[in-house]
C-alpha cells in the first residue's frame, strides 16, 4: 500500500490518463466506497479559459476521480489501472468555477459497482463551498 496522500508519478500510475489531460492532483483519502481526490488549476491547462477552470475541464477532474478510485482499488489487487469511459452523468449541478491557482476538493461516493459498471455521486468544493455535483456512472474497458 502507498500511504496517502499520493501525487505526482504514483498517482500517474492509478490513472490511465496522460499529459496534457490529467485532471487530478492527489488521492487524499480512499476507502472501498469513498474517495477524495484535489485538482490544482494550473497555467497552459487545456481546459483554461482565460484564467478560469472550463465547467468540462470540471466535469473531466470528476471523471478521473472516478478513475483514481477504481485505479486505486485494481493497485491494491496487484493490478494495472484499467481503461474507463464515462456511461452517463445525471443531475450536474455546476455553482462556479475555480480559477488559476486554485485547488478544488472532489468526494465522490460510490452508490453501485456491478460487473465494470460504477454508479457514483461526486460533489466538488472550494474553500468549503459546494460548487459542483453530479452523478456520474463510468463503465471499465473490456
Amino acid at each position: 500500500m502507498i500511504s496517502l496522500p499520493i501525487s505526482g508519478e504514483k498517482l500517474l500510475s492509478l490513472i490511465p490518463q496522460r499529459a496534457p489531460i490529467v485532471m487530478v492532483s492527489s488521492l487524499e483519502s480512499y476507502d472501498d466506497k469513498e474517495l477524495v481526490s484535489t485538482f490544482v488549476v494550473r497555467e497552459g491547462n487545456i481546459f483554461v479559459n482565460g484564467a478560469m477552470l472550463a465547467e468540462s475541464g470540471l466535469l473531466e477532474h470528476m471523471a478521473q476521480s472516478v478513475a483514481l478510485h477504481t485505479g486505486y482499488s485494481y493497485f491494491l489487487k496487484g493490478e494495472d489501472a484499467p481503461m474507463g469511459y464515462i456511461g452517463s452523468m445525471q443531475h450536474v449541478e455546476i455553482q462556479d468555477l475555480p480559477v488559476i491557482g486554485e485547488t478544488v476538493f472532489s468526494a465522490i461516493t460510490i452508490l453501485q459497482e456491478f460487473m465494470g459498471v460504477t454508479l457514483v455521486e461526486i460533489e466538488t468544493k472550494l474553500k468549503d463551498r459546494i460548487i459542483a455535483r453530479a452523478r456520474m456512472k463510468t463503465v471499465i474497458a473490456k
